[in-house]
């Protein structure tokens, strides 16, 4: 009982990380049943299984909240369906452990541009409007879906930072759209799972059930937080996040233990510091602009009273004037 409430609670946890960043609940939760002693294949279809309700409740939350462009959605999660399928039916018969540290590899390049992109102390000025290509949607839902199913998770780290490399949403708007979208990811990785390993699932539907749980419960909130973080801060801290949470797999076979966890300290520490310095320049940068404008403003309105008097005074200016022509004429 004590390790089903356990998993609940990191069940919740994990979903409101991704819910709120674009990833970390296939990761976070198959590492908690690895430890708890379940195998690679079964921990995946444990976790795809109960992410049929956590996703599906996260992406309603984030339509509500507006996050959701619902054609990316489709372009993208119906191919991520499609592979999340196939990879799910190949890690139930085979190990894809070799392919884990390129991968890892690939994520970390992706979270450093992240983090590089989100610091730049500069306020862009226009948001580009052009849509991606079905190509390139489709292309990048079947690398996230056969990497998601095969790896135990990986949709959001993969998704959310190649759109949020790419630039051209708001940050909000990437990670509720890729949110909406794993709920066609998960379901054709389970449907993959259903078909290799219904017994393991079977076996272990209290884990299945606890997850469930602990993620429908904050996937709301990790919504309603999403709408109101500063994109500057979002896109940050999800490079960061991605960064952390791969170094492990990526350098874990060159590496000892302590200097991977160095590795990591060091990566959180300066991803959140250049973050959060990078928020700061720029909000003192918008102050200063509309400083500027007001002091113009303002600069503006002088000049118009000096140069035309109004109401009393310019009345009192008239009857001077007519009585200095009416003396004038008199004499």
């Amino acid at each position: 009982m004590r390790s089903l409430i356990l998993i609940a609670i990191a069940g919740a946890a994990a979903q409101l990380v991704d819910g709120g960043i674009g990833m970390g609940f296939g990761v976070t939760s198959t590492t908690i049943l690895l430890l708890a002693g379940l195998g690679p294949a079964t921990a995946s279809a444990v976790v795809h299984t109960s992410e049929l309700g956590t996703t599906l409740v996260s992406g309603i939350s984030h339509w509500r909240f507006g996050n959701v462009h619902w054609p990316t959605v489709l372009k993208l999660g119906v191919p991520g369906g499609l592979s999340a399928f196939i990879g799910a039916t190949v890690l139930s018969n085979l190990s894809l452990e070799a392919a884990a540290p390129v991968t890892s590899a690939i994520l970390v390049v992706l979270g450093i541009n992240l983090v590089w992109r989100f610091s730049r102390p500069r306020i862009s000025t226009s948001q580009e409007t052009r849509q991606h290509s079905t190509p390139f949607l489709a292309g990048l839902g079947v690398v996230g879906g056969f990497v998601d199913a095969s790896g135990g998770g990986g949709w959001g780290p993969i998704s959310t930072s190649t759109l949020m490399a790419v630039g051209r949403e708001q940050p909000r708007r990437i990670v509720g759209t890729v949110n909406t979208a794993e709920f066609l990811v998960t379901f054709g990785a389970t449907a993959g799972f259903i078909v290799g390993l219904w017994e393991e699932i079977v076996a272990n539907a209290a884990a299945v059930v606890a997850l469930l749980i602990g993620g429908m419960i904050t996937a709301p909130i990790a919504a309603w937080l999403i709408s109101r973080i500063n994109p500057t801060l979002l896109g940050g801290f999800v490079g960061t996040a991605i960064v952390t949470l791969n170094i492990p797999k990526a350098l874990g076979r060159a590496l000892a233990h302590q200097q991977i966890l160095l590795l990591q300290v060091a990566a959180l520490v300066l991803g959140v510091a250049l973050t959060v310095w990078a928020n700061q320049r720029r909000a003192q940068s918008a102050q200063s602009s509309e400083g500027d404008a007001a002091s113009q403003q303002r600069g503006g309105s002088r000049v118009v009273e000096t140069t035309e008097p109004t109401g009393r005074e310019g009345s009192e200016a008239g009857s001077s004037s007519e009585s200095e022509e009416e003396r004038v004429g008199v004499e």
